[in-house]
């Protein structure tokens, strides 16, 4: 099952994977229901084709089955210094079920690493929940390590780097 093809999107097609993500997300957190489009979403073409973010689907004879970016990170979590170090945030991977555990999503992430460390960017990071099954282990595989887990019960958030050379 390795008929698919990773790129950017085709501006045309931006509407497709923004409901494509956006639907994704919905089914991962069924409590965003009626909630409005967060920001990098809802201005897609200028954070991630325009801007400094990246953005890279996979399609299988013309249909959209995955998709995954990545943003300037935004030094939200006051536990994490990156402060003068160009660091990006992971966002925003998801892959049809019929299409996991093919590699298709490894694939994405090494096409994207490829792509930030060709803009100088020097660490991944990302955040992630247990609750999300195979979640930390993937993102472990593919050469991050855990540097925090928060302390709140319900979505022990872990945090995730991956340094480039």
């Amino acid at each position: 099952m390795t008929h698919w093809t990773i790129q950017s999107p085709n501006p045309d097609r931006i509407s497709e994977v923004v409901a494509f993500i956006d639907d994704a997300r919905r089914g991962l957190f069924p409590m965003l229901a009626g909630s409005p489009l967060p920001k990098d979403l809802a201005h897609f073409a200028e954070t991630y084709l325009e801007g400094q973010g990246h953005f890279l689907e996979a399609r299988d004879r013309g249909q959209l089955i995955a998709g995954i970016g990545y943003l300037p990170y935004d030094h939200r979590f006051a536990q994490l210094d990156y402060h003068g170090r160009r660091v990006v945030e992971v966002v925003r991977l998801f892959v049809l079920p019929e299409y996991r555990r093919h590699g298709l999503a490894a694939a994405l992430f090494a096409a994207l690493r490829e792509h930030a460390g060709a803009a100088g960017v020097e660490c991944l990071y990302l955040h992630t929940h247990p609750f999300l099954p195979g979640a930390i282990r993937f993102w472990e595989r593919q050469g991050f390590a855990v540097i925090d887990v928060e302390d709140d019960p319900l979505w022990r958030t872990t945090h995730m780097e991956h340094w480039l050379a």
